[in-house]
């Protein structure tokens, strides 16, 4: 089985593939100084729930924002686990051509979901990313990585918002009902939900006027389905696309 990692400022997602298909998946909070050992113990226990040994895993693939847990991944790979690490990075061949000024700039994930994007759609597309920051990451019909745009994200905002009020609760951020809140948990959900979904939409419309031809937009990350059907412009949602993305990059890299 194939381990895919995708390691982001807040949670991290990780896939058990067996062949092209994912055989398991979860999600936990991410922890910056976690070492290859404590890693290893994760990983055991998750597999352990799923009924699969350390010793059903042949290969892994890793992508992660956090520098320093880069390095601990790789050790419980290599050292650990005794199977290769590939860590997406510069020198990782995607199969996309990078249009930006700067391509080393570019965050692992967001590529990682700039290919799976492209590889589902196979022309124009945009994958718009609710995790830590809300990523928007452009693909022009040529296949190519044109940009993006970086926001805010909404769980981030919410502890800005409640640390920064002393009546104001800090609430799961779920969709709302209506966009009038009657009570001040209605109002704060109205805010977020309708809020995120006015910004998403603005940044789209606007991505869309400049790129040739209609894009097609997919959502993912943890907030997708909660926040993606409140937007007029999302077409799809895949919460698995960074794993499906991952996936394919390992193949690419034999």
């Amino acid at each position: 089985m194939l381990l895919a990692v995708d390691v982001g400022n807040t949670q991290t997602h990780i896939g058990a593939f067996d062949g092209a298909e994912l055989a398991h998946d979860w999600r936990l909070t991410t922890e910056p100084s976690a070492t290859a050992d404590e890693l290893l113990a994760t990983l055991a226990t998750l597999l352990r729930v799923a009924d699969l040994g350390l010793d059903a895993l042949d290969g892994a693939i890793v992508s992660t924002v956090v520098p320093q847990l880069a390095p601990e991944y790789e050790r419980l790979c290599e050292s650990h686990l005794g199977i290769s690490c590939l860590m997406v990075g510069p020198n990782v061949k995607t199969g996309m051509p990078i249009r930006v000024d700067n391509p080393h700039e570019l965050g692992a994930d967001r590529l990682v979901n700039a290919v799976a994007a492209h590889d589902r759609i196979d022309g124009a597309c945009v994958s718009v990313d609710f995790g830590t920051s809300t990523n928007f990451d452009v693909v022009s019909a040529k296949g190519e990585y044109v940009g993006g745009v970086i926001g805010p994200g909404a769980e981030v905002s919410m502890e800005a918002l409640t640390s920064r009020t002393a009546k104001l609760p800090q609430i799961e951020i779920s969709r709302p009902e209506s966009a009038i809140g009657r009570n001040t948990v209605a109002a704060i959900q109205s805010g977020f939900g309708h809020g995120f979904a006015g910004l998403v939409d603005g940044i789209n419309r606007r991505i869309g006027e400049e790129l040739d031809g209609k894009p097609t937009y997919i959502a993912t990350g943890g907030l997708a389905e909660t926040i993606a059907p409140l937007c007029e412009t999302i077409d799809e949602v895949d919460p698995l696309l960074t794993l499906r993305g991952l996936l394919l990059i390992h193949g690419m890299n034999p």
